[in-house]
């Protein structure tokens, strides 16, 4: 039986590597970059370490992005998930990387990186960072079926907020009048309708206000 055929980018690391020390810490990286797949928690923390220090620098790269696409063969959007995902891991659950088989089989790191997300950009409440996680953590669900239950929250997330035009005419009206009462002779007429205008607009505003706060008890 033969042995699957490695990919080019397989066969690049094998080159850099023949030409290495075994055990060094470059050497180290591109085994683990190997093994991808099945390390990607390894291959983070050795990125994060590779970046945080400049190490990239005494091999001849001069960015880490030149280094992750050049001898690792990942984008540099991929070593950012990478790295960004084993941080969180490291930061919110300790426990599974310093178990002997941490999270068998492997959650995504995608999963982990949209987890991260979830907790740290996107405003998901406990409730709904905790259904991510369990899918994620305990479920083992696949990557597209994380992506999509993230999506779902995200979208009710980004709902557009009615009071943001209302809200920007009504700065833009108040910095008018502002800059106006500020000329030697401001137009008393254009500035008793600026006055009128901003009174519209702040009680709309209010208006709008309380219609969003009777929705929230409403859905309580």
């Amino acid at each position: 039986m033969t042995d699957t055929p490695k990919s080019t980018g397989e066969r690049h690391i094998d080159h850099i590597m023949a030409q290495l020390q075994p055990g060094s810490d470059r050497y180290d990286v591109l085994d683990k970059a190997k093994r991808f797949k099945s390390s990607w928690v390894e291959l983070g923390e050795k990125l994060l370490e590779v970046s945080a220090g400049g190490r990239f620098r005494e091999w001849g790269y001069s960015s880490f992005e030149e280094y992750c696409v050049q001898e690792i063969r990942i984008k540099r959007g991929t070593a950012e998930k990478l790295t960004m995902a084993y941080r969180f891991m490291e930061k919110e659950e300790p426990h599974a990387l310093r178990t002997e088989q941490p999270l068998k089989p492997l959650p995504d790191y995608r999963s982990v990186d949209l987890l991260r997300q979830a907790k740290e950009e996107k405003g998901f409440s406990d409730e709904e960072y905790g259904e991510l996680r369990k899918s994620v953590l305990e479920e083992e669900r696949s990557h597209p079926t994380v992506l999509k239950k993230f999506k779902e929250v995200s979208a009710l997330r980004d709902e557009p907020d009615p009071r943001a035009p209302v809200k920007a005419g009504l700065s833009a009206a108040k910095r008018l009048e502002a800059a106006l009462r500020a000329l030697p002779a401001a137009p008393a007429g254009f500035l008793d309708q600026l006055g009128e205008l901003i009174g519209t607009l702040e009680d709309e505003l209010e208006a709008l206000q309380q219609e969003g706060e009777a929705g929230t008890v409403r859905e309580i």
